[in-house]
């Protein structure tokens, strides 16, 4: 491999020929060399924008010349491209401030700026440090890096994969409305109500928590940039925060603000904390809807098996014939997932030492991770399990037929203990309650049939 000689406050170090990253994105290469994970790109991507922005706003505060300012946006315009990845090998495991990275992306945007420059041969060199990081921090360009990347993951990806699954589950709401089934509580038989009805209770869910989460939003559109190092703003315009923030919002067609506090947006990530719960709180939900979809359609013979689900793909590998509710199975280990990032991403946010928390790159990842893989896998198992979602109309009728719990309906009308030992009765008999409340001498049998209608038992008495 060929190598050339970059130099920094340390010495001079080799750095790949080929790449754009200078010496200390190599030594921090050299020096973690830990995990797989790389930092997402997302946060490349954040810190992007938040370059090309810096460098509008610097030139505009007669703090920056134009063309330096022109050669910064065009390098992060291909960054944001997707055309210089390979750039960017660093791990999320470096210092928790995220200075390596944020050093990785200004020697890219340098070298490739100076490139730039050297085509247009103009005499204008950017340095990393004095013009692409110009009136800016690592303490505070992570941060907002960070904030940026995970509002427009949420936004872009997740809360679009909640609404396809709305979509769907309404529809099936609508159309199962009529369908009057058993229901179950403690996994036990309980009062009718309509297969609408139960899938109305998912539907409800992804409402809530997509409310949940972009009101949760808001608070992560607060953006520490202009806090320099410690929160004072030290080496910035007293203008640069708010005008880094218009050019942003420019390019993202998003509404960030400015941090009103700085010193809290370097320490604290409290408001990542409280939108990854809202996060966790989907997963929640999506654990409780694929739980019921696997158990409702369990079977075939010796199962629930009130609904059918797509059969995607051979079961097992002994046992012939055999479908799985794999799409279940998916999206829950994605749940199991997103628990433990959140109590990661929880316990990170809470170790802040006084100016600055140095977990940041951690909370991140494990962040950006949970919005995207929530994601993908609501938007897999929409497509290719509860769209195809099916009732089976004889299992359904069979259970309802057979369930003891109808003689709630009798409640009002021979009261609580009298309903309760026809129940029994039948129950210990093996016959009907029909039968049983005719032969205890509690009811007739047009009497019977009167008070037990399995559709009136789905709404409240007139």
């Amino acid at each position: 491999m060929d190598y050339r000689i970059e130099k920094d406050t340390l010495g001079e170090i080799k750095v790949p020929s080929d790449k754009y990253w200078a010496a200390q994105t190599q030594r921090s290469k050299q020096n973690f060399p830990i995990g797989q994970e790389k930092m997402p790109v997302e946060v490349i991507e954040g810190f992007a924008i938040l370059k090309k922005s810096a460098a509008k706003a610097n030139a505009e505060l007669g703090l920056l010349e134009d063309e330096k300012a022109e050669a910064i946006g065009y390098a992060a315009d291909l960054i944001l491209k997707g055309e210089l990845d390979e750039h960017f090998p660093l791990v999320v495991w470096q210092t928790g401030s995220g200075t390596q990275s944020n050093m990785n992306v200004n020697e890219v945007i340098a070298n490739v700026g100076n490139n730039w420059l050297e085509e247009k041969r103009s005499e204008v060199r950017l340095h990393p440090n004095d013009d692409v990081n110009k009136s800016q921090s690592s303490n505070d360009t992570y941060p907002t890096a960070m904030h940026v990347a995970s509002v427009r993951k949420v936004e872009e990806v997740l809360l679009p994969a909640i609404a396809q699954f709305k979509q769907t589950l309404k529809e099936k709401m609508e159309a199962f409305q009529e369908i009057v089934k058993i229901g179950r509580t403690h996994l036990q038989d309980a009062t009718p109500l309509t297969l609408g009805q139960e899938i109305s209770g998912w539907h409800r869910m992804l409402e809530k928590t997509e409310n949940m989460l972009v009101e949760s939003t808001k608070y992560v559109k607060e953006l520490a940039i202009g806090g320099t190092a410690v929160g004072t703003g030290l080496n910035a315009h007293v203008d640069f925060s708010e005008q880094v923030v218009k050019y942003i919002n420019e390019e993202t067609s998003n509404s960030f603000i400015s941090a009103p506090n700085k010193f809290h947006a370097l320490t604290s990530h409290d408001e990542l904390v409280h939108t990854h719960g809202a996060v966790k709180a989907l997963a929640a939900d999506v654990m409780k809807i694929a739980n019921d979809v696997r158990w409702l359609a369990s079977g075939p013979r010796c199962g629930i098996g009130e609904v059918t689900i797509p059969a995607n793909e051979p079961g097992s590998s002994i046992m012939p014939g055999k479908v799985n509710p794999t799409q279940s199975e998916a999206i829950t280990m994605v749940a199991s997932q997103i628990m433990g990032n959140d109590a990661t991403i929880g316990f990170a946010a809470s170790q802040g030492n006084f100016e600055l928390n140095v977990y940041k790159p951690v909370i991140a990842y494990n962040f950006l991770q949970s919005a995207q893989l929530l994601a993908d896998s609501i938007v897999s198992f929409d497509e290719r399990c509860v769209s195809g979602l099916e009732p089976n109309h004889e299992q359904i009728e069979k259970y309802l037929r057979d369930s003891l719990m109808l003689v709630t309906a009798l409640n009002p009308h021979i009261g609580y203990e009298n309903a309760a030992k026809i129940a029994k009765t039948a129950f210990e008999k093996d016959q009907t309650l029909k039968e049983t409340a005719v032969e205890l001498g509690l009811l007739t049998e047009e009497q019977f049939d009167e008070y037990v209608d399995p559709k009136a038992m789905t709404k409240p008495n007139a």
